[in-house]
């Protein structure tokens, strides 16, 4: 193992000796090495689960949308290192992950213009979302990508028990009208994540509109 220093308030950087490894595989048991242990217990929506169902969402949009191997990539770098900024502070998390990219990306072969690209993802996540470009759009999507899935409930439980455990909710109604808000003010930007997200979407919002009726 090669230990590499990193600077002050970034974790200490450890790239593995397998010469086989590519940088993109470097860098992905890097950072998720780092964000099992570094994310606070208390985030049960924005866990290491999080990074992990994002990154499959950003793959899946990447192939449907047909972006180069190289571009996909850099989606997926950004996918792993969006919500990194959470190991050091909650707020102003995405500028934080940005920075941590800066600073540990060239260790393991990562262009100033592919960083360049990968913060302007991680950027564009920050609400309300604000893509500029393609790739940009699709990582927004990933992130949001099961707004519109059949587990939508399950992982929006996560994200209630999170904001109720830092005391920015208390009741499950304030949740309701908070999620009514969201969906209604939200918007995919990719065409497949449209074609497979908006219809399931609509029906949740309705549903969330129902019990919100019934409190």
């Amino acid at each position: 193992m090669n230990t590499l220093s990193s600077p002050k308030g970034t974790p200490e950087i450890v790239k593995p000796s397998n010469l086989a490894m590519n940088r993109y595989e470097h860098t992905k048991q890097f950072i998720l090495g780092k964000l099992q242990s570094g994310l606070p217990a208390g985030l049960t929506y924005h866990g290491y689960h999080h990074v992990l169902d994002v990154l499959n969402a950003a793959e899946m949009l990447c192939d449907k949308e047909n972006v180069s191997p190289a571009e996909k990539e850099l989606v997926r770098v950004a996918a792993l290192f969006h919500d990194s900024g959470f190991m050091l502070n909650v707020v102003n998390h995405e500028q934080i992950g940005c920075d941590m990219a800066k600073k540990l990306l060239p260790e393991f072969g990562y262009s100033e213009t592919e960083i360049d690209t990968i913060c302007g993802m991680i950027l564009a996540t920050k609400f309300p979302q604000q893509p500029h470009n393609r790739l940009e759009e699709i990582m927004c999507d990933a992130d949001l990508d099961y707004l519109g899935r059949p587990d939508f409930f399950s992982i929006g439980n996560t994200l209630f028990e999170e904001l109720k455990s830092s005391g920015n909710l208390t009741t499950l109604k304030e949740w309701n009208q908070l999620q009514v808000t969201f969906l209604t003010a939200h918007k995919y930007f990719t065409r497949s994540a449209k074609e497979l997200r908006d219809a399931q979407k609509e029906v949740h919002l309705q549903e969330v509109k129902n019990m919100l009726a019934k409190q």
